[in-house]
């Protein structure tokens, strides 16, 4: 079982570049912007000391920079290809025991899954690595969280070699199960075929009106999202035909 003590960090990854919706961090939700709904929700989550944006130094991410100064939200800029090693920045400098790994295009990220991929981390016997909801997928796409050790991402950074390793923070991590003692997380209802994320404007029409029918605050849960579509089925066939985007760069 995971001490209790030091600091568990939650690192959103966001980034201007988007082919299919340039900016979309910045995109407006509701009066919010998309990386605000996801700064807010996060700090909801109560395991959590801190939220850090880490982006890239490309110049094309300085509004990102701006708008975290105004949400009074730390930021750390590194690699723009080699993620797993911003990331490790990120962690570093914000002396993090515990990283809790959000992207900022999971507008409707649940702080209370959050809660429970740190606890089910801290909590594991006998101890782990990592855990989430993406080794054993079941919550709704746009729902992932991940929560790893600070040794977990210090291998992981030391022994990823290939391109795609680097691109993507936790890849070899649950790819290499011999080496690291993963814990997945699992909804009592498979809604993995739901589509939370935003990818493309049927994705940001479809999170703009769960808001707007939501009341436009950041503390309804994922349950209220599945009531709500439960209710009006049409707002799922906003952007139900879509499908899931090749893994890339965060």
């Amino acid at each position: 079982m995971m001490s209790g003590t030091g600091r568990t960090v939650a690192i959103i990854q966001a980034r201007m570049g988007s082919e299919r919706l340039p900016g979309k961090v910045l995109l407006d939700i509701a009066g919010q912007t998309m990386l605000e709904r996801v700064v807010r929700r996060v700090q909801r989550s109560s395991p959590i000391d801190e939220v850090v944006v880490a982006t890239s130094q490309n110049p094309d991410d300085d509004p990102i920079v701006d708008v975290c100064r105004g949400l009074g939200v730390s930021v750390v800029r590194g690699s723009e290809e080699d993620v797993l090693d911003r990331y490790r920045t990120a962690a570093l400098a914000s002396d993090a025991t515990v990283c809790v790994r959000v992207c900022a295009d999971s507008p409707l990220v649940d702080p209370r899954l959050c809660d429970l991929v740190v606890t089910s981390l801290k909590e594991a016997d006998p101890p782990a690595d990592y855990a989430g909801n993406k080794i054993e997928p079941s919550f709704p796409l746009g729902l992932d969280v991940e929560a790893f050790s600070i040794d977990a991402l210090e291998r992981a950074w030391a022994a990823a070699r290939n391109d795609y390793e680097r691109a993507h923070v936790t890849v070899y991590m649950y790819s290499h199960p011999e080496l690291f003692r993963l814990v997945g997380v699992r909804a009592q209802v498979d809604r993995h075929g739901w589509r939370w994320t935003v990818d493309m404007p049927e994705d940001l029409e479809f999170v703009r009106q769960v808001y707007g029918k939501l009341g436009g605050t950041n503390d309804f849960t994922s349950d209220d999202v599945v009531a709500l579509i439960e209710r009006e089925p049409e707002l799922a066939l906003i952007n139900a035909h879509l499908q899931p985007k090749a893994v890339t760069a965060g």
